[in-house]
């Protein structure tokens, strides 16, 4: 048998549920009907007036005085990431009757945000345990802000295992508390890697962004520190692009792919920072029709030699596009950089993550502490449940998908199965089965975690300004 919460649901018209009430079942008269409304609660009683047969139905069952279906549909709308409030424009809009904001409230500080914390404690203790047993862990970090700029509130800080693809640990952390949001990002991965270590995880190395910041803590902690491809590469590419559009740099636009294909090859296919520099460099020469470098480390292109269709795409010695391209492509930091490119994983998987965390936290949606950081677990477990699912297999045969056209191709990707949401049935099943019979002990493990003091409310501030004076 199923259980009460695993009951298919149907939308029921008023009228022809109350007209099943209308006769009595016992002498066949009409009946006196009387209906009342809790939520998505409709009891309805039922009196005979000639035979005085009573009886009392409700439309669904209830837990501890709380309805099924207000807390199901609580647990749905929240485990699910989505807003009440819209969720809530809809039903008013069919006329479907349902709970308050407050119920909802109620509901997700009673039961719901304390199942998500002891759902993501418990998966997180599983996923370090078993990393404990590797002997080189290769993590990835980055930060999501709420906002752009400089006037963040919260930033969330995200560790994956880059090996396995899964996210394994996640920092909220309050700009207030750390002296400003541009100290978020680094505090955030301080108390990440204290976690790892704590728990006994060996790192063997990390690939981030290149912020300034986060590339001195790591050296003073001398652990081994790689820089994303990809957001270099990005990075990069705006140089060049505003370069090309200079009238004497045009032969900037001919070279510029392939100097962006040739910074990702410099970091695969080197076994050293030295040669990976040699090689970077080379890129001057090869752009002159010059392939002997005088750089032992790498003294001539590995390409067969060629002759060019077009003479006029190489750049003549001296001139100032050259010059002009040689200062963006060999300054200090950069050259120092490229030293420390990741030759195996890049952060594009922390980046789709953070898409899904934006879907499910919005960067616009005021939440509380607490609230912000569980809609964060719940985009981790549907990041780590779905990250890794399989390749669909389209009728027509092409797995393959292209999205709107980019400034320099049309690439394809891969076009993967529907992702799936086993976690939310699973917190689901945890809410009926266990908190709600006994919340005490899950809403304890929230009182654990450290919530920043948060700004006061404008008239506490002012009534305590004025008992100041």
């Amino acid at each position: 048998a199923t259980s009460s919460y695993e009951d298919a649901k149907f939308i029921v018209f008023e009228k022809c549920l109350l007209s099943l009430f209308e006769t009595c079942p016992a002498c066949t008269r009409d009946c006196n009907v009387q209906s009342r409304r809790r939520g998505t609660l409709l009891t309805v009683e039922q009196l005979c007036p000639h035979c005085r047969f009573f009886r009392r139905w409700n439309s669904q069952p209830i837990i501890r005085s709380t309805p099924v279906g207000d807390l199901q549909l609580s647990a749905a709308v929240h485990f699910c990431g989505e807003s009440f409030e819209k969720t809530r424009k809809v039903f008013d809009a069919m006329h479907l009757k349902t709970h308050t904001d407050d119920v909802f409230r109620r509901h997700v500080s009673s039961y719901l945000e304390p199942a998500i914390i002891h759902s993501w404690n418990e998966k997180q203790c599983t996923a370090l345990q078993s990393l404990t047993e590797e002997d080189q862990v290769i993590i990835g970090g980055d930060m999501c802000a709420d906002s752009p700029g400089h006037s963040a509130k919260y930033g969330c800080y995200s560790v994956m295992n880059m090996q396995r693809n899964q996210i394994i640990d996640i920092q909220l952390v309050q700009s207030n508390k750390v002296g400003g949001s541009n100290h978020m990002e680094k505090e955030g991965l301080r108390r990440s890697l204290e976690l790892l270590e704590g728990s006994g995880v060996k790192v063997e190395s990390i690939i981030t962004e290149r912020r300034p910041r986060v590339q001195k803590f790591l050296s003073e902690r001398e652990m081994k520190h790689y820089y994303d491809v990809r957001q270099m590469a990005k990075g990069l590419s705006k140089k060049l692009h505003r370069l090309g559009k200079d009238s004497d740099c045009g032969q900037v636009k001919k070279w510029h792919k392939s100097i962006i294909n040739h910074l990702y090859w410099c970091a695969v296919g080197c076994a050293s920072g030295a040669e990976k520099v040699s090689r970077w460099k080379s890129i001057l020469n090869h752009i002159q029709d010059i392939h002997i470098h005088s750089d032992p480390a790498f003294p001539k292109c590995l390409h067969r030699t060629r002759v060019s269709k077009d003479p006029n795409k190489w750049f003549k010695p001296g001139t100032a596009a050259l010059k002009r391209l040689e200062r963006v492509l060999t300054t200090k930091r950069f050259l120092r950089d490229v030293e420390n490119l990741s030759p195996h994983y890049q952060t594009s998987s922390l980046e789709s993550f953070h898409n899904e965390l934006l879907r499910s936290a919005p960067k616009d949606a005021v939440l509380p502490f607490i609230g912000r950081l569980c809609r964060l677990y719940l985009a981790a477990m549907h990041y780590n449940e779905n990250a890794d699912r399989p390749r669909k297999r389209p009728s027509n045969g092409c797995p393959l998908l292209f999205p709107e056209a980019k400034n320099r191709g049309h690439p394809g990707k891969q076009v993967k199965k529907e992702p799936t949401n086993f976690y939310v049935f699973n917190l689901i099943h945890l809410v009926f089965t266990e908190v709600v019979h006994d919340p005490q002990p899950f809403v304890c493990a929230v009182t654990l975690i450290d919530v920043p003091q948060d700004k006061p409310a404008l008239d506490d501030a002012v009534a305590a300004c004025a008992t100041l004076q």
